[in-house]
């Protein structure tokens, strides 16, 4: 009788409990991200990298310096998911309140929006760096952040980041 007890119980934990199926995980929505080359450790007191050199968006190597000589350089923006038959907007902004960069004086205008080509998975925001003309041991940093719309949300962990902008 025990044998009987004992095979109906290896049985029923066999039958019982089998795998369990798993569906693959699929990113279906799209979301909007600063590019893997910014995903950097946060520093220090924020909740984002601040970068000292122009990020090489996906290359091996190490960055080129950002100083006040720079002139404009690019930042990739990814989007996660599918990709889309027609342009995608995004829209950035410019974060006065974590930023000591001045409009106009470190940095040109910015247009606030880019797109993302169709058939593709990213597009790129161009920052102009402008020369004050007066040299000082003390960098500003630039703080960008991406801005969520009805077309494209943003992937919250990789909305924002600051470049660090030598002045001498």
């Amino acid at each position: 009788m025990k044998k009987i007890y004992l095979i109906i119980t290896l049985l029923a934990s066999v039958f019982f409990g089998g795998c369990i199926k798993n569906d693959p995980v699929l990113a279906s929505d799209s979301k909007v991200e600063f590019d893997a080359s910014t995903w950097n450790a946060n520093s220090v007191g924020v909740t984002y990298p601040i970068l000292a050199g122009i990020p090489n968006m996906g290359f091996a190597g190490a960055p080129g310096a950002l100083t006040r000589a720079t002139p404009t350089f690019r930042i990739r923006v990814n989007m996660t998911g599918s990709q889309k038959t027609t342009p995608t907007n995004f829209n950035y902004g410019f974060v006065a309140a974590e930023s000591t960069a001045i409009p106009g004086t470190h940095f040109g205008t910015l247009s606030g929006t880019g797109t993302i080509p169709a058939n593709s998975s990213f597009g790129f925001i161009d920052i102009p760096v402008v020369n004050p003309g007066v040299s000082s041991a003390t960098p500003v940093v630039l703080v960008l952040e991406l801005k969520a719309t009805t077309e494209l949300p943003i992937n919250f962990n990789y909305s924002k980041v600051g470049f660090r902008i030598s002045q001498l």
